[in-house]
């Protein structure tokens, strides 16, 4: 399965710090239970990735899945 592939599985996403001084993520679905903990520097990262991920959808053309070009 790729990024672009669509799927029909569900799942629950939470986030949180932890008592440790991570920060969780935690996934939990059908067979799945998945903690993912990143120190704070890293989910720093993770942010700025997921922003930048939504503002490029957001610029999708959405016949063709293409960027849409600036405006000037």
């Amino acid at each position: 399965m790729s990024i672009n592939s669509q799927s029909d599985i569900a799942a629950n996403l939470q986030i949180g710090p932890t008592d440790q001084g991570m920060v969780r993520i935690y996934v939990e679905g059908e067979g799945i239970d998945l903690p993912l903990d990143f120190d704070p520097d890293e989910a720093t990262e993770i942010a700025e990735e997921l922003l930048a991920a939504a503002e490029a959808a957001r610029q999708m053309d959405r016949t063709g899945g293409k960027p849409r070009k600036p405006r000037r």
